[in-house]
């Protein structure tokens, strides 16, 4: 094991000190601690809980300030030298376009070499080989593993493997089963942190979901960053088969969060600072079909909806879109979502950059050379 593995796998709160079966049996917060680093950093970044708002915070401006050095030639040769030495795998083992694609744009600014496999079928698993041998392999090639399954709980459960292991390295969860999808999470308060930088911030703002609330990861790991800030309300747009599920609304009654949970789009279009609209996750049905006996034509944003819009409102989607905003949206200066594409991009090598101890030299070279 080498020193930087060494201090990483030093730097988890006792992650060899307990069994797996004590482990995975913990609710995510309280296997926060074991996936950080003594400095507050993340070493996995497995939850959405992880996240407080100090760390969201950091993330947010070292994302800005790699966003601004990279503008530079001098700039984007400096942030390619910082983990030059390194090498990540990207295992994408259920299909994705924008994620696998930000991930890898974000280690090559950071000047990581990337090896990838994007389809099980190319590789051992096809001979019957484990996803947890799989990993182990690639964490003798790799100094970072970002991985999206279909599987629930196998980010998490190599965490442990790999911190058990003689060689310990990082694991970035892109996608879990139905449950989490924690950079993505990130780069939507990074979104709503941009589009609110001159109205107060994130805070007090009523953030509405539409669309399939009960498959999507995304808005159960977004519900629960926003719990970081102070009076955001949350609502529920969505058909009765496809509302958030109970254990996310107990969780923000435990929290003292507002929401509400509706039906009715046009009711909460008015009183939006943003709206964030999501597909329906069909690959989900448990049969064929399933998805399209829903009625899901009341939750769609076109033109009509967005006239009743607030002028300073955010429209959201973490894509891929189907027909449930128009594209006449497209140019509304209200519509962030190809911004919340590439933020995707930034935040993700912040974090990046934040796992492998490099936040500070950033910031120095931001002082020094951008910011006037």
């Amino acid at each position: 094991m080498d020193a930087s593995n060494r201090k990483g796998a030093a730097m988890q709160k006792d992650i060899t000190a307990v069994s797996f079966e004590d482990f995975i049996a913990m609710e995510p917060l309280q296997k926060a601690p074991y996936l950080m680093q003594s400095d507050g950093m993340p070493f996995n970044t497995l939850f959405a809980q992880q996240f407080e708002r100090p760390l969201l915070e950091r993330l947010c401006g070292l994302a800005t300030a790699i966003r601004r050095i990279s503008k530079t030639r001098e700039g984007a040769l400096f942030l390619a030298s910082l983990l030059a030495h390194k090498r990540a795998m990207l295992y994408f083992s259920q299909p994705s376009s924008r994620t696998f694609l930000s991930h890898l744009s974000a280690c090559e600014i950071l000047g990581m070499r990337t090896g990838s496999v994007r389809d099980a079928a190319t590789s051992s698993e096809l001979k019957g080989e484990s996803k947890e041998d799989s990993v182990r392999t690639f964490s003798s090639y790799f100094d970072l593993i970002i991985m999206r399954s279909p599987s629930k709980g196998l980010a998490e459960r190599m965490a442990w493997v790999l911190g058990n292991s003689e060689r310990p390295v990082p694991i970035i969860n892109a996608g879990s089963g139905k449950d989490q999808h924690p950079t993505q999470a990130l780069l939507d308060i990074y979104t709503l942190h941009r589009s609110f930088e001159t109205q107060g911030g994130i805070d007090g703002k009523t953030v509405v979901f539409v669309g399939d609330l009960l498959r999507g990861r995304t808005v159960r790991s977004l519900s629960w960053l926003l719990t970081r800030f102070t009076d955001v309300r949350q609502v529920f747009v969505a058909p009765d088969e496809l509302q958030i599920g109970g254990d996310i609304l107990d969780l923000l009654r435990e929290r003292g969060v507002t929401f509400e949970v509706s039906s009715d789009l046009r009711r909460w279009l008015p009183e939006a600072d943003a709206i964030y609209m999501t597909r329906i996750q069909d690959e989900w049905d448990r049969a064929a079909g399933e998805s399209a006996r829903i009625d899901t034509s009341h939750f769609k944003l076109g033109d009509r909806e967005a006239a009743v819009m607030k002028p300073t409102a955010a429209i959201l989607h973490p894509l891929p879109r189907r027909d449930e905003i128009a594209t006449s949206l497209d140019n509304d200066p209200r519509a962030k979502y190809w911004r919340q594409m590439r933020n995707g991009m930034w935040i993700r090598a912040a974090l990046i950059a934040a796992t492998f101890g490099c936040a500070e030299a950033i910031d120095r070279y931001y002082a020094a050379n951008v910011r006037r």
